[in-house]
């Protein structure tokens, strides 16, 4: 039985756990502390930080483990690819890729003038003046989640919201993006060999008190995508960073049917995508990945002739307080629901601003569009 080892235990990585259980294989799981509930669904967990190199190195060589991995998580990927390499252990992209798309500094400079980069400048310097046009996004280099990111719209607001990107980037730097008009979309797709073999978009709507945050993913097939330039953009990305096999996760924003990439990486993205593909099309997107990953078994995709339209809305609340789950009332029809913490429970600060609590996962009806 082959050993194989996730990094962290949120939400989205016992999915992954679980799935493995179900798939027959032994699970071991890692994270700094005992407070998700992969680590119960492992059958192995050890309290380790998972950007530990040396101590996830020697844990995986104790264990005799065969593969590592992760979902959700950008900071878990170039840790999962890195000891991959060095220790022979299969993988879909190098170090490097998952590096570079782990931090926005890196990928927006490798990816420059290419089909739907995004015109940007990095600066560390809080007093920086851009010569981009008003209004922009500031984030982290190297963040995720929505952490430390703010939209501005005068000259006024951008020191403040450069110190915030810096307070929240391990390496002290900002990134300043050209704010794109129109509409966004999350792309979650599947590649084989350097092309694109499953594309899915699906239409982010996004709270409106706070700008980027995400409230719904809605699959609709009879929304009309400009599907050419969504693909050509990503394709783009996948050559230049080298993102040859395996899942891929891009936020994409659409101005005039031109496709902007926000962001790219490689791997599931942390908002349990693959459920709501699997009751949209039946595609079992993590079976597909381990098998492919683990026993090089390259996966199939449905034509998507029977599909059903279908809507993932978080539950979202200000952290720091004790979570009320009354005052969420399930959508007609739901058909799964979770909730990340127990009644009661603190909220953690992720984005720390407006926190994901939990989901629902229900039939779109077309009166909600």
């Amino acid at each position: 039985m082959k050993k194989i080892l996730i990094l962290g235990v949120a939400p989205v990585q016992a999915e992954a756990i679980e799935k493995l259980n179900d798939m027959g294989y032994e699970t071991f799981a890692i994270a700094m502390k005992k407070d998700g509930p992969g680590a119960d669904a492992a059958q192995h967990f050890a309290e380790i930080n998972i950007i530990d190199e040396a101590a996830v190195s020697e844990y995986i060589r104790e264990n005799d483990i065969n593969a590592v991995y992760s979902v959700g998580s950008d900071l878990a990927m170039p840790v999962a690819n890195k000891l991959s390499e060095e220790l022979g252990l299969p993988h879909f992209v190098s170090y490097e890729t998952a590096y570079a798309c782990n931090h926005k500094d890196d990928m927006r400079n490798r990816t420059k003038g290419i089909s739907g980069a995004v015109p940007f400048e990095i600066t560390d310097e809080i007093n920086h003046q851009t010569a981009i046009e008003y209004p922009v996004f500031v984030k982290p280099t190297d963040g995720q989640g929505q952490r430390g990111i703010s939209l501005v719209e005068s000259e006024e607001e951008l020191p403040a919201a450069i110190a915030k990107a810096v307070e929240h980037s391990r390496e002290g730097a900002a990134i300043i993006e050209r704010y794109i008009e129109g509409y966004e979309i999350s792309v979650n797709g599947y590649v084989v060999d350097g092309q694109l073999q499953f594309t899915l978009v699906s239409m982010r709507e996004t709270w409106p008190q706070y700008p980027g945050l995400i409230h719904k993913h809605v699959i609709d097939p009879e929304i009309d995508y400009p599907m050419a330039s969504i693909e050509s953009a990503i394709q783009a990305h996948l050559e230049t960073l080298h993102i040859d096999n395996g899942p891929i996760y891009a936020q994409v924003k659409v101005m005039h049917d031109e496709a902007f990439i926000i962001e790219i990486t490689p791997r599931f993205d942390g908002c349990h995508m693959h459920k709501l593909i699997q009751y949209y099309n039946e595609d079992d997107l993590l079976e597909k990945t381990f098998k492919h990953l683990l026993e090089d078994e390259q996966p199939i995709f449905t034509n998507e002739e029977k599909v059903n339209p279908f809507v993932l809305e978080f539950m979202c609340e200000t952290p720091n307080q004790k979570i009320d789950y009354t005052q969420f009332i399930s959508p007609k029809g739901t058909v799964e629901s979770y909730r990340y913490y127990n009644q009661g429970d603190t909220i953690r600060p992720v984005n720390g601003v407006y926190d994901k609590v939990g989901f629902f996962i229900y039939p779109l009806k077309k009166e909600e569009n």
